[in-house]
């Protein structure tokens, strides 16, 4: 039952996106494990899934990837079952969580979690997985997301060192009401099993994690040194 949350994704070829594939491919006790990409949030753009084949090559796993606008799986529910690791990039969240919703994908991967799937992703595919947090994707300014699928408890909020609104407007939101959750910097990743936090990691030597929460009349950030990938 473990989700990894990234805030960067993994598909440009430096030595920080190396180690986070190999530490994801590493949870999973197979040689070539099954890989799946969904590029729902980007609306499945051909470059991102070219991309991915790129970073995701058949010598470390087997590859495949999932188009829900241009769709050509029948059964999504064998397809998703089948895989060992589900893949999902960044981009639209609102327009994610909708596709999944009315094409029944979000119930599946409640199931394909359950049954041992490594659920992973950055950004959008981050925050998917939470009750709630901070998105672009109604427009150019960040505002909450409130409908995740809500498989994790708290919020979420990727990009915190590299987009400069991301710090105000998460605490801002904790603040008025939003759950107390986690904020991750580019580079780090945050490895849940069932709901609970196992592991912050870093494949950036500077990045950190933040625990964010409400204190009193007050918002709290509390700083994480991660581990380091190596």
């Amino acid at each position: 039952m473990t989700i990894i949350a990234m805030s960067s994704g993994l598909f440009e070829p430096t030595p920080a996106n190396a180690l986070l594939r190999a530490y994801i491919l590493g949870l999973v006790n197979a040689e070539r494990p099954r890989v799946a990409y969904l590029a729902t949030a980007s609306g499945d753009s051909a470059p991102a899934i070219v991309d991915f084949y790129t970073a995701f090559t058949p010598d470390r796993c087997e590859p495949s990837h999932l188009a829900l606008f241009a769709r050509t799986v029948d059964d999504l529910r064998s397809y998703i079952l089948r895989q060992q690791v589900i893949y999902v990039s960044g981009g639209n969240t609102a327009n994610l969580l909708a596709v999944w919703r009315t094409q029944g994908l979000d119930e599946i991967l409640r199931e394909a979690r359950e049954k041992g799937v490594v659920l992973c992703g950055n950004s959008a595919g981050g925050l998917c997985w939470f009750d709630c947090g901070i998105t672009d994707s109604f427009g150019p300014t960040l505002a909450p997301l409130t409908n995740g699928l809500g498989f994790l408890p708290g919020s979420f909020c990727p990009h915190y060192d590299s987009e400069g609104q991301r710090r105000p407007t998460y605490q801002r939101c904790v603040g008025e009401g939003m759950a107390s959750g986690w904020a991750i910097d580019d580079g780090v990743a945050l490895r849940f099993e069932g709901r609970e936090l196992r592991e912050i990691v870093s494949a950036v030597p500077a990045a950190r994690a933040y625990r964010v929460e409400r204190a009193d009349d007050s918002v709290r950030e509390t700083p994480v040194s991660p581990r380091h990938l190596m």
